[in-house]
């Protein structure tokens, strides 16, 4: 069979891979809580390849995450609880939905009022589908990395009044948590919520400062393992390891790659 770009192929594929007695054995035997964990790890990969840069990577990324949907469908449809097409009919509905600036009277707003307007409408949306005593706070997936979901925590609660005045306050908190941790080092269970009181403190900051914690997280990580390829690159130019060096020579090496990266980024005409 040839690889073709019509969805419906797609879905035959996968309907083909679901059919008992000819489909596949894996494919068969998968359920939405087994699937799971490869859709968040797929959607994972779509990340990664946006931030490297690779829009080669990016369109197959992109085919394993729609490979994802299609298969949770067709499980659904297995149940007959819904099929692609009502998919994609909830979501070009909410589409239509949360754009009145397109598609309604809403005219000539800001990027910002946009994402606003996108919030109030999805607010009001969950609002009619929640159950009476539901908290403000519902809505928000489990499933989400820490940091992310700790900042929608935020904003939920910092809708309603529940916020602190600026940035100025949470640096108060975050130095008093720092103060909390280091005075319970010594009992691990203790340390560990006093930390998890600290980061939560350190995403509040992020929000008050316009930050995406999660995403500059991520390019911590990854400007970490640049400068430390680069300390690995340098000491086997010396025919040695990390493991056959000190910490003395690695932080002198961390400088060098750190000063190489920030000369990069002078403009031609400052360096001349």
């Amino acid at each position: 069979m040839k690889a073709s770009r019509d969805i419906d192929q797609l879905l035959a594929l996968m309907a083909a891979l679901r059919t008992p007695g000819s489909g596949s054995p894996w494919d068969l035997e998968q359920t939405f809580e087994t699937i799971a964990p490869y859709t968040i790890e797929e959607a994972y990969e779509v990340a990664d390849a946006i931030a490297r840069g690779d829009l080669t990577s990016l369109k197959d990324e992109l085919g394993d995450l729609l490979l994802q949907v299609v298969f949770h469908a067709r499980m659904a449809e297995e149940r007959r609880a819904f099929g692609f097409g009502d998919v994609v009919a909830a979501i070009t509905g909410k589409l239509v939905r949360r754009h009145p600036h397109v598609f309604g009277g809403e005219r000539n707003i800001t990027p910002d009022e946009v994402k606003s307007l996108w919030q109030k409408i999805k607010d009001e949306e969950r609002a009619k589908e929640s159950k009476a005593g539901g908290s403000h706070l519902d809505g928000i997936p489990l499933a989400l990395p820490a940091m992310s979901r700790a900042e929608k925590l935020q904003r939920k609660a910092a809708a309603v009044g529940f916020d602190w005045p600026s940035a100025y306050e949470v640096k108060t908190k975050i130095e008093e948590e720092i103060d909390e941790l280091f005075e319970v080092m010594n009992d691990r269970e203790k340390a560990a919520e006093e930390f998890g009181d600290m980061m939560f403190a350190l995403v509040n900051l992020a929000r008050h400062a316009g930050i995406d914690a999660e995403a500059a997280m991520r390019a911590a990580n990854r400007k970490f393992e640049r400068r430390f390829h680069s300390i690995e690159h340098a000491l086997a130019a010396k025919g040695k390891t990390p493991a056959q060096s000190n910490l003395a020579e690695m932080d002198a090496l961390w400088d060098a790659a750190k000063a190489a990266e920030a000369s990069d980024k002078i403009p031609l005409k400052q360096k001349k």
